[in-house]
């Protein structure tokens, strides 16, 4: 079980792509459950430092720790100045990530590369990195996968095969890092409307939904929280959905 009881030292959470939406929301349930937390940030340090200074303002401990995660040295250096600080790593979550929509036809190379690099190849070298950094104590990894993935998105390609291959992953990770360190993954359904989604198929897709209404961004907090303190669950991915992948294809 990954503890964040009153321990001295504290111990800490990275939370990648961390500076606004549903990273934030995750990296302040870790640290409403007692930890230190990193918000990971790469272009927004506006909305980061804000971040950061909304936690220390509740009495909590967070860092900024800025790092392009498609590129792997940069990776090394997010974990360097990580392993810096005065608190163990128990909990990464790879939350990070890109969605652009665009058809098979005109997908590019380069966009087919930016993709995987950051949805797959980065959580994949950021749990190497967590993993060298987590102690006898234990660890957790969560993934962010995709609900979507029950369905499938011609619109999407790029992204559908990335968080495919984060799910395998996922599983991969666990069996590997056993018994020292669980590895699962969370699956959102519709929780927060993309700007490439216009309000008419938002609306609509909402309608569909055994749940009849769109998740919160706390609706994965707390499924994440779930996830830290059952010490029992290990390669599994918690779909939360409102029961998305019920219905079909769109």
């Amino acid at each position: 079980m990954v503890s964040a009881q009153a321990e001295s030292p504290m111990p800490l959470a990275l939370v990648t792509g961390s500076a606004h939406r549903l990273g934030k929301t995750l990296a302040t349930a870790l640290a409403r459950r007692g930890f230190a937390v990193v918000l990971h940030y790469y272009h927004s340090a506006t909305l980061v430092a804000s971040a950061v200074d909304e936690l220390r303002q509740s009495g909590y401990l967070a860092y900024a720790i800025r790092a392009d995660l498609t590129d792997p040295s940069q990776i090394k250096g997010l974990f360097r100045q990580v392993a810096a600080l005065p608190h163990p790593l128990q909990v990464l979550v790879n939350s990070a990530g890109t969605m652009v929509k665009t058809a098979l036809a005109t997908l590019s190379v380069e966009q087919w590369d930016a993709t995987l690099a950051l949805n797959l190849r980065a959580p994949f070298l950021c749990s190497q990195e967590a993993a060298r950094l987590m102690t006898d104590q234990g660890g957790l990894i969560i993934n962010l996968t995709d609900a979507g993935l029950s369905h499938t998105w011609t619109a999407y390609p790029d992204y559908q095969v990335s968080k495919a291959g984060l799910a395998m992953l996922t599983r991969v990770l666990a069996r590997s890092l056993a018994p020292r360190i669980r590895v699962n993954a969370i699956a959102p359904g519709l929780i927060l409307k993309s700007e490439q989604v216009p309000a008419e198929d938002w609306a609509r897709l909402i309608d569909r939904l055994p749940a009849r209404h769109a998740g919160d961004p706390e609706d994965i907090a707390k499924a994440l929280i779930f996830l830290v303190d059952n010490d029992y669950i290990t390669g599994q991915t918690l779909v939360v959905d409102g029961g998305y992948q019920l219905i079909g294809s769109h």
